[in-house]
């Protein structure tokens, strides 16, 4: 069965990350299957708006673990080259010139974040919604991902929560301009969905495109290849260190990692 399901109709693409059994957490085929998809998209004119939703309880846990635990194995060239993919990936999502919509139940943890951030209009289930950061827990950081967030909660909240890994619910991810709206249950996300799609079907499209297309050319800074570079450079030192493979190592064999003190 494919990691990402497709479906258009009425102008609308509803791409679904569908690995439930693993919280929809990523690895190499679903990244290089959302790359291309989103790069799909992103041609066709024919669309108003492209929607994000998961499977499952979760909608993204991040990094599948024994795609990471292979990938620090990998020389730093070849992790680096990895990063770019998951890099690239979210830049597919960030740089699609429709209307991206995310709805958001369950976990979402690390890459989840990223890609979250990465969608124009985020609307959260707030009885089942948690986010975290949650790399460092790993021995990790949020390199790949951190140009997206950075724009959506803004240098103080990420300075924090990138930092503390600590877990926040759809409320405070509000506060902090993640997510836009909240509803109780998938209902009322699906009735949410239904509301903003009606909203915007009198909308020009092309001029939705070309107003999206004026506030990325607005903003401050500019994700290019070099900013790719960079975070892709810095979580591939992070994934080979001794502290990304303990990290990694710990959490598959169910044990505290070597930094957490078992001292009673």
């Amino acid at each position: 069965m494919s990691s990402v399901l497709l479906d258009k109709q009425n102008g609308v693409a509803i791409v679904t990350l569908n690995r439930p059994d693993v919280h929809n957490a990523f690895d190499e085929e679903m990244i290089a299957s959302l790359t291309s998809t989103f790069t799909e998209l992103s041609s066709d004119t024919s669309l108003r708006a492209v929607v994000f939703k998961a499977s499952g309880k979760s909608f993204c846990a991040g990094g599948d673990l024994n795609w990471m635990k292979r990938a620090a194995d990998f020389t730093e060239a070849e992790n680096k080259a990895d990063a770019l993919k998951l890099a690239g990936m979210v830049d597919a999502i960030y740089a699609c010139p429709h209307l991206t919509i995310a709805l958001v139940k369950g976990a979402v943890f690390g890459g989840g974040v990223g890609v979250v951030s990465a969608c124009d209009v985020v609307i959260a289930d707030k009885d089942s919604s948690k986010f975290s950061l949650s790399e460092v827990k790993l021995g990790l950081i949020p390199a790949a991902i951190a140009p997206y967030v950075l724009r959506a909660i803004g240098a103080r909240n990420m300075g924090r929560y990138a930092v503390t890994a600590e877990r926040f619910c759809a409320k405070k991810a509000g506060k902090m301009g993640l997510v836009h709206d909240k509803v109780h249950g998938e209902a009322e996300l699906e009735s949410a969905l239904t509301d903003l799609l009606e909203s915007i079907s009198s909308n020009a499209p092309e001029a939705m495109r070309e107003a999206k297309k004026l506030q990325r050319e607005l903003e401050a800074m500019t994700i290019g290849a070099a900013t790719l570079e960079h975070t892709a450079g810095a979580i591939a030192v992070r994934r080979a260190s001794d502290e990304g493979k303990e990290g990694i190592s710990a959490f598959l064999e169910k044990r505290s990692p070597n930094w957490v003190s078992t001292d009673a």
